[in-house]
């Protein structure tokens, strides 16, 4: 019997084991999500501070809702769904600038909003989304981490919504070589892959020349 009362306490422990290693695993992912990536070692220009409703940058981008016709529509992309509302497990906020020649455009606004044709004040807005041309991107989303099994929700995913191309010589049907900056330093890998964290500031300039990414800061609210 001692043997069987041994082995049951081990085999509790090992089940308490389990639970704990699960809950910290649960714990890190939603830290990494919502944490603010820090800037680089030498910032490459003076803080920007921006405020909601800018519009930063040449508008370029035409049309009140801005989603392609292989955009979102309603229909899920990447499994992320158009819903009535912002989701509420996760709100963070991400900057994305764009140049093409050396000049800015502005991300466009509305950028995962999809109107219902049967009801005009109606539609939906996916999880990922812009709501003005300042370049902000809310990720507003009823799960922490990506219905991909990713860790972190990915510029790839705001273009798949936007319905607009992303690689290293076409952004948004700009086209020319790209130079990508993340928080201030050059990054060379695959930009479809840019994790889209707390405050990441995220530089893509299509073509030449190519300019010092401006260094902005977010509203202190978002």
């Amino acid at each position: 019997m001692r043997a069987i009362y041994i082995a049951a306490g081990a085999l509790v422990v090992i089940v308490v084991g389990i639970f704990a290693f699960l809950n910290w695993q649960h714990s890190r992912v939603v830290a990494e999500a919502w944490a603010t990536p820090s800037p680089a070692a030498s910032p490459t220009s003076k803080p920007i501070q921006l405020s909601d409703g800018q519009f930063v940058g040449k508008a370029y981008f035409t049309g009140q809702f801005p989603d392609t016709p292989k955009g979102g529509q309603g229909q899920p992309i990447d499994g992320i769904t158009c819903m009535g509302m912002e989701g509420a497990n996760l709100h963070i906020h991400t900057h994305l600038a764009l140049f093409f020649n050396g000049k800015q455009l502005q991300v466009p606004r509305y950028i995962g909003f999809a109107q219902n044709a049967s009801a005009p004040n109606g539609g939906c807005l996916y999880w990922i989304h812009t709501h003005f041309a300042d370049g902000i991107i809310h990720i507003e989303s009823p799960q922490v981490t990506p219905p991909d099994g990713g860790a972190h929700y990915t510029l790839g995913m705001l273009f798949d919504i936007w319905g607009q191309p992303l690689d290293r010589n076409n952004v948004a049907g700009l086209k020319g070589p790209v130079t990508a900056f993340v928080n201030g330093t050059q990054y060379d890998g695959d930009l479809r892959a840019i994790p889209m964290m707390s405050h990441q500031r995220i530089v893509l300039e299509v073509g030449t020349p190519v300019v010092p990414p401006p260094n902005y800061l977010l509203p202190a609210n978002d």
